[in-house]
Formats: structure tokens, sequence, C-alpha cells
């Protein structure tokens, strides 16, 4: 009997690599049939499509396949850097990333020199359910690592939302878009417990077994309805502006299979730029194709005032400074002064969904012993503890 030839699950290979430029974040919205507009515009059959994507998956080339949410409409969130006493700092990441359904990108970050900021080492994005306080959860998560400080940076608006690391690595420094980039107000949406139940369904990753053409069948089957109602629930939430996009997420800094690295580098910017010039600053900082992700963020006196961030991510540090020198210098051609900027580079990370169902916080509560009613929020205070 002949062998069975290995489908290949490397991102260098070429039918790979023409998927993955579409599949990691060009399919907005609530797709009905997300492999079939994979095929239909990277030029493949839809079977290969499947078949490829499943592969990658079984690998570990793509981490998890998914879709996506809007979350900072569906939960209050923020970005939060921790202060953790060095001892304490690899302990500290391993809870957030195992333990804490609310914790979602979990990094350590380092500085090239010593600046403002830079004892805070552990950074992680944090949501908590609707009715919750943010603010205490993040008490709480201090007290349980033994962080000394930490500080919340909600995203006042947002920029650019995205990855697509396989279709921005040819992108030469200073490539933008030809308009500015459009600004997205982030606001609570409320759902009803009907509209919760077909999210939590719909936004629960795919097993590789799951990675069918008749994606959604099962899922509907999963909220308990059938799929004509499941769909038009999906819709009506994409139109209420709550779902993101269909995504393959790839295993970005660890090695996947062929020992192959999708990125080396992965780097915070920061700027601080004039008060009342934060959105034309993050709308020509989005249009740029290196970044990935782009926000109006309040650093407040820990970060020196900086008010703009965004993420780039690159094979070579000298690149990825190259992408941060060029959009500097568009900065200052376009009249946007800023009085200090820094780069946090990221080392270890761990990146998963941050859970968002309000049942979910109550599970959690019960299981570590906390009075779930005493996590309601009534009102947030400061930014820092």
């Amino acid at each position: 009997m002949g062998q069975t030839t290995p489908i290949p699950a490397t991102v260098s290979d070429p039918i790979n690599s023409a998927i993955l430029a579409v599949s990691e974040d060009r399919l907005s919205g609530f797709q009905i049939d997300p492999f079939g507009e994979i095929a239909a515009r990277s030029g493949l059959d839809v079977e290969t499509v499947i078949e490829r994507i499943r592969a990658m998956l079984s690998a570990g080339t793509i981490r998890r396949v998914r879709q996506t949410l809007l979350a900072t409409n569906l939960a209050a969130g923020a970005l939060c850097a921790w202060e953790v006493p060095p001892e304490r700092l690899e302990l500290a990441f391993d809870f957030m990333f195992r333990d804490d359904p609310f914790s979602g990108h979990v990094v350590i970050r380092t500085t090239d020199a010593a600046t403002p900021g830079s004892t805070y080492r552990l950074w992680t994005t944090l949501k908590v359910p609707q009715g919750f306080s943010l603010r205490k959860h993040a008490q709480w998560l201090a007290g349980r690592v033994g962080a000394d400080r930490f500080r919340l940076m909600p995203a006042k608006m947002l920029f650019a939302l995205g990855v697509g690391h396989v279709r921005r690595r040819g992108f030469a420094p200073g490539a933008r878009a030809d308009e500015p980039a459009q600004p997205l107000h982030a606001g609570i949406v409320e759902l009803s417990a009907l509209e919760w139940r077909a999210l939590t369904a719909l936004k629960r990753e795919f097993r590789v077994e799951e990675l069918v053409r008749d994606l959604w069948r099962a899922r509907a089957a999963e909220a308990e309805l059938d799929l004509d109602k499941f769909v038009a629930i999906a819709r009506t939430l994409q139109v209420r502006g709550v779902i993101g996009r269909f995504s393959t997420f790839l295993e970005h800094v660890k090695p996947t299979a062929g020992n192959e690295r999708v990125t080396r580098y992965n780097a915070l910017f920061h700027w601080a730029v004039p008060t009342g010039r934060e959105v034309d600053a993050g709308c020509e900082v989005g249009r740029h194709y290196a970044i990935t992700h782009a926000y109006w963020r309040e650093g407040g006196p820990e970060f020196h005032d900086v008010n703009i961030m965004a993420v780039a991510h690159g094979m070579e540090k000298e690149r990825v400074l190259a992408h941060k020198a060029a959009i500097d210098d568009h900065l200052r051609e376009a009249g946007i002064a800023f009085s200090y900027t820094n780069v946090f580079w990221g080392g270890r990370s761990e990146i998963k969904p941050s859970e968002i169902a309000p049942e979910a916080y109550v599970a959690f509560c019960e299981t570590h012993g906390i009075d779930s009613d005493m996590m309601r929020v009534h009102r947030e205070e400061g930014a820092s503890a």
C-alpha cells in the first residue's frame, strides 16, 4: 500500500499562504459560508480550503478558528499594565493566562531603556461581563497575583483592529491607505437572553472535526434554534455592532509546523499627542498597513500621559522600528506633534478570547469563593491602583 502524502501545514506553503492572506482578517462580519468566501477570494476550491485549514489547526499553525466579536461593545474592557515584583512575574503571568477567563492577551513587555512605566512588565487585556466591575476584578487579580500597582486603560476610540500577519509581510515602512482610518466608537450594547444564547454558540472556537462547509447548523442546534433563526440573530447582531470577523488566528510567536514563526517581534507603540488631536492622530496611525491595532487610551502619569497606542509585528526588530519611524515622520508631516513616544517590546505571550458571558462570571465567583453581588458595578473609580 502506498503511503498517504501529509497535507502541508506550514505558513510558507503557497496554497496555505493564499488561504491565510484572506482568512486571517479579511472576512468582516458574519459569514454564512466563510469557507466558500475564502475559496472565492483565494482562487481555490472550497474542499482544499477546508482541508488545509483543518491541517493547519491540527498542526498548531492556526491556534484557533472562530467568529470574533467586537467585545468592546459587549463588555467593559481595558488594556491593563501590572507592576509585579520580579520574583512573582512568571507566576502572575501563568495565573492570568490559565486561571482567569477574563484576561485575554497576556504579555511580558520590556523597553530598550528605563522609561516612565518600564517597571510595568505584565500587560493584559481585561474584560468583565455586563453588570460587573472591571476595577473590582482588577483589584481582586492584583491581590491574587501579588501585583503592587496596576493601570487600567479603556479604549476611548479604536482606529485599527485586525491581524493579517501573512498579508502584512511585504509592506514597506510608511506604506499606508490613501485615506485616514475611520474611528470606531466603543459603546455597550445590551442583549436579550435569546441573543446571548445565540452569541455564546456563535463565538465558541471550532474544533477540527467541526470544520465543515455547513458550518453553522450544529451551532444553531447548540443554541436550540433552527438555522434560519440563528442566522437572523447573527445578522441582527452584526447590524448592532457586536460582530467582528470570521478568522483563522495564527500562532504568531511560537514555532509552528516546520519550525516556522509567523513573527518574532511584537511592539506596542506609544505616543503622547496634544489634547484634542487624539482622533486625528489615531486615524493617521491606523491607516498604516503595518499596524494591527490602534487605539486612543489614556496612559496617565505612569506612562508619561501617552494617549495613542498601536501594535505592530515583524520578523526583524530593525524592520519594526523602521515602521515606527515612518509613522513618526508621517505624524509630523500631518502637523500632529507628540511630546513623548516609546516602544514596549513583547516577550513571553499567550492569547485567548476573554469570556464575556454574564453567567460565566457568576460561575467564576462561585469557584473562587467570591460574592458575585459584591463584584457588580456601581461607580468606576480611577484608572490606577
